[in-house]
């Protein structure tokens, strides 16, 4: 059953994810301007608007992922699976903010460096982002019938607390 707290650590992993989805997109495409260039030539539009798709693409599959019940992963398939989606989210972004869908004119060569650049900030991201179990205070009372044994600590990709996320992406 989905309580308020369910739907609101859901709403958070929804928007952690497009919120950085955006956030590397954006920066991967204003890199791949070059150092030769001034801030006044940077691709300020062109960025945003790519940033704006990868968040709109990361909703599209993050909400793909839920309905498949695809969410509650281990932290190394959880990672890879973020990666793809964050590599195929920024082809798609930069397919949509060329000349709409025209892939016959589609510049391939600057598409797939800003989506790998973008693919290798979200590792990164995944990697610091890992949290490392906390070692117990003292040894945990052994479970009874009233109180079951608390969850075991678990690695996440996400820089969401560790509580939230896994409310979020349990089943």
């Amino acid at each position: 059953m989905w309580t308020t707290e369910k739907w609101r650590a859901v709403l958070l992993d929804f928007l952690e994810r497009a919120g950085w989805s955006a956030g590397e997109i954006f920066f991967a495409t204003l890199l791949a301007g070059g150092t030769a260039v001034s801030v006044a030539t940077l691709p300020w539009a062109y960025a945003l608007t790519l940033a704006f798709s990868a968040a709109v693409s990361s909703v599209i599959l993050t909400a793909l992922q839920y309905l498949a019940k695809r969410t509650d992963l281990a932290f190394w398939p959880d990672l890879i699976v973020r990666l793809g989606k964050t590599f195929l989210g920024s082809l798609a972004a930069s397919v949509a903010a060329a000349t709409v869908f025209d892939i016959t004119a589609f510049d391939w060569g600057t598409a797939l460096n800003v989506a790998t650049v973008t693919t290798l900030a979200a590792l990164g991201k995944g990697l610091l982002a890992r949290q490392q179990p906390a070692p117990p205070a003292a040894a945990p009372p052994a479970p009874t019938a009233d109180a079951p044994a608390a969850p075991e600590p678990r690695l996440t990709p996400s820089t969401l607390r560790t509580d939230k996320y896994v409310a979020a992406v349990t089943q």
